[in-house]
């Protein structure tokens, strides 16, 4: 099969899959090209509740595919910033699920997931210092507000990698998980997110993303969703909330 993304919706959680095992899952322009208006057509369906990115195998993503950097470097980052970016604009909960190498544009990627679980033994690291590339300024004020300015600067001067244990300490991994346990927990807690109230996340995610001009959008939304008074009542007779905004047409 060649380089492509692959997608499902099942139980109401949109998987994508970063498809080309034959070089570590690397993204070629088009796949880059290809990611943007994918997750337009998940955002939209209404029965998507939550988005896991992952790669094919044993491998997150090992980066940009290098012999689509020998045209124009400057052209190929660039679609990896519009990809990233739609990443990080989709409306819903997103949570990169990691084994082995997530490098280069697959950390970027990741980077722009709202949470990001992995296995034992996977590597991590920002390589453009040896490609000398300079690294997006949206992509690196992204990687420091994970890591810090110490450690995103230890990342981009070096290009080393580092181990899982690490970059779960520094902060750019939520979880860790064993090896052959990632899948199961992934599925256990797009559960949970899948359950939880969608006003609740939606208005959560642009205001932890620095949104700072829209209280009064979601104050609307809140009074006019129902979702306060049906979780309250959920919480006092010990059942399942049954949270309905956005209220289909």
């Amino acid at each position: 099969m060649e380089p492509r993304l692959l997608h499902e919706v099942a139980d109401s959680v949109a998987t994508v899959v970063i498809h080309h095992p034959g070089k570590r899952n690397a993204m070629t322009a088009a796949m880059w090209r290809a990611l943007p208006p994918l997750l337009d057509t998940l955002a939209a369906d209404p029965e998507v509740r939550a988005l896991v990115l992952t790669g094919e195998g044993g491998t997150f993503c090992a980066g940009a595919d290098i012999s689509t950097l020998r045209g124009s470097a400057t052209a190929a980052q660039g679609l990896a910033v519009q990809a990233e970016e739609a990443l990080a604009a989709f409306p819903k909960p997103t949570l990169a699920a990691i084994r082995g190498h997530c490098v280069g544009g697959g950390a970027q990627l990741a980077a722009a997931c709202d949470l990001r679980f992995a296995e034992r033994g996977a590597l991590f690291g920002v390589t453009p210092a040896k490609l000398g590339i300079v690294y997006p300024a949206s992509s690196t004020r992204r990687l420091v507000s994970l890591v810090g300015p110490g450690t995103a600067k230890y990342l981009l001067f070096s290009g080393e990698l580092i181990d899982a244990e690490r970059a779960l300490r520094t902060g750019f991994l939520d979880e860790l998980l064993p090896e052959g346990e990632l899948a199961a927990r992934v599925a256990e807690f797009t559960r949970v997110l899948a359950a939880r109230s969608r006003l609740t996340q939606a208005a959560a995610k642009e205001f932890a993303d620095g949104r700072t001009d829209r209280d009064g959008h979601w104050a609307e939304q809140a009074r006019g969703s129902g979702d306060t008074a049906e979780g309250v009542a959920a919480f006092l007779e010990r059942r399942s909330a049954r949270f309905t905004w956005p209220a289909r047409g």
